[in-house]
């Protein structure tokens, strides 16, 4: 999956197909007069692909954890300033963010 995305990062059109998860060993097919691109100009997306994989995960949680308070957030239901606090630190949870490293060690907030 990394070696495709890398690809894709590069040249978003592209068609092609990878078998093997190695970068070294893969075998990759360019389809329908797809430039080839360097194993080693692929190589050097991962920190990319990696670091955009990682933050696709948390938003996934953080999405998920902003829909189960989103009914205070209904007209006619009063939200606490706990509950808003929450969940602006929900929003904000990807700020700043520029690593793996940076998602990894991310402080969930606690729900009130």
């Amino acid at each position: 999956m990394i070696i495709f995305n890398s690809i894709l990062k590069i040249n978003p059109n592209a068609k092609v197909t990878v078998k093997g998860t190695d970068i070294d060993t893969c075998e990759i097919v360019w389809d329908e007069g797809t430039t080839p691109i360097s194993k080693a100009d692929i190589q050097a997306q991962f920190p990319a692909v990696e670091f955009d994989m990682a933050m696709e995960d948390l938003r996934l949680k953080r999405n998920y954890l902003l829909s189960e308070t989103d009914f205070y957030a209904l007209s006619d239901v009063t939200m606490s300033s706990e509950m808003e606090t929450y969940r602006q630190e929900l929003r904000d949870l990807t700020n700043g963010l520029t690593t793996v490293e940076d998602v990894e060690d991310v402080t969930w907030p606690t729900k009130p």
